[in-house]
C-alpha cells in the first residue's frame, strides 16, 4: 500500500526542531511520505544571541514549486501542509501553488497553520504576510490551526469565550466545509491549569482540554500541526488526530523542560515509540 504524501511548506532551521525541523520526523516516523520544501532556513530560532540565514530567494523557491510539478507530487499527494512563511512573494506562490494543486487533485486536503503570532511576542511576521494568509490561503483551506491570537488578529475579534470562536470563524472567511482547528485556547470556560484545543467544523463544535504546561517553547505550534496531520494520515478522525498531538506535543515540551532546552525535543523514547503505533 502506497504511503499517504503531504507536501510540507514552511520553515527549516539548522539547529532545533521549528517548522519542517519539528514536523517532518514525525509525519515520516507514523508511515508518511513528507516532501518538504522551506520557505525560509536560518541556522537556529529567534531565541538564540545570533540568527543567521534569510527566506527563500522568490525565483529559487519557484524553482522548487515547478520541482514539485514535475514530480507530480502536487496530482498524488494527500495533504499540504503549510507553516512559516517569510516573504510577502513566497506567500502569493504558495497561494498559487495550492490553488493549483486543489485543481488538479480534488481529493488533496489543504490543512493551513496560520503562523503569525501569538499573545505575548505579537505579530511577529510583517502585515502584507497576513494579510495573504487571511485573503487566500485561509479560503482555500481544508483544515485551519490558528491560535486565539491569530484568529483575532485576522477577524478582528478577540476570543475570550467559546461563543466568540463560531462568530469569528465565519468571519475568517475559510471555504463551505472546512474545519478551524483553535489551538491553545484559555477561555472563561476553560477549567484551571488547562488549555484548550477546539475544533468548529460543520458538524459541530468539540473541546479537547490539556493540562497547560508552565513552559513556552519555539515549535510547538509546528509540531502540533505535524502531529495532526499524521494522525490523519494513519486514518484517524479529527478528534482523535488533535488528541493524538496534544498527548505526543506534551511528551516532546516536557522533555524539553527537563533537558532546559529553547525549543521542543523529539528524542523521547515514549514519543517516537507512540508514533510507530497504529
Amino acid at each position: 500500500m502506497t504511503p499517504p504524501l503531504v507536501i510540507s511548506i514552511q520553515s527549516q532551521v539548522v539547529l532545533g526542531h521549528v517548522g519542517n525541523s519539528a514536523a517532518v520526523f514525525p509525519m515520516q516516523a507514523a508511515g508518511l511520505e513528507v516532501a518538504a520544501i522551506p520557505t525560509v532556513v536560518f541556522s537556529n530560532t529567534p531565541e538564540y544571541p545570533t540568527l543567521r540565514g534569510r527566506a527563500l530567494p522568490a525565483d529559487f523557491f519557484a524553482d522548487l514549486l515547478q520541482g514539485a510539478w514535475d514530480r507530480a507530487l502536487p496530482q498524488r499527494a494527500d495533504f499540504i501542509l503549510t507553516g512559516y512563511i517569510g516573504s510577502v512573494e513566497i506567500a502569493d506562490m504558495i497561494a498559487d501553488f495550492v490553488a493549483r494543486a486543489k485543481t488538479a487533485n480534488p481529493r488533496l486536503r489543504y490543512f493551513c497553520d496560520p503562523v503569525m503570532g501569538d499573545e505575548a511576542p505579537g505579530l511577529y511576521v510583517p502585515e502584507a504576510i497576513a494579510q495573504v494568509l487571511r485573503d487566500r490561503l485561509l479560503p482555500l483551506a481544508d483544515i485551519a490551526s490558528p491560535n486565539p491570537f491569530e484568529i483575532g488578529y485576522l477577524t478582528g475579534q478577540p476570543i475570550r469565550d467559546l461563543a466568540d470562536l463560531p462568530r469569528a470563524a465565519k468571519a475568517l472567511r475559510m471555504a463551505p466545509g472546512a474545519t478551524l482547528v483553535a489551538t491553545g485556547c484559555a477561555l472563561a470556560e476553560t477549567l484551571p491549569g488547562m488549555l484548550e484545543t477546539v475544533i468548529l467544523a460543520p458538524g459541530g463544535i468539540s473541546r479537547h482540554p490539556t493540562p497547560h504546561l508552565p513552559v513556552a517553547m519555539a515549535g510547538t505550534g509546528d509540531l502540533f500541526a505535524g502531529l495532526i496531520v499524521a494522525g490523519l494520515g494513519r486514518g484517524r478522525a479529527l478528534a482523535q488526530a488533535v488528541e493524538f498531538a496534544q498527548t505526543q506535543t506534551s511528551r516532546a515540551l516536557s522533555r524539553a523542560a527537563e533537558l532546559g532546552a529553547k525549543e521542543v525535543v523529539l528524542s523521547d523514547v515514549d514519543f517516537r515509540a507512540a508514533l510507530l503505533q497504529p
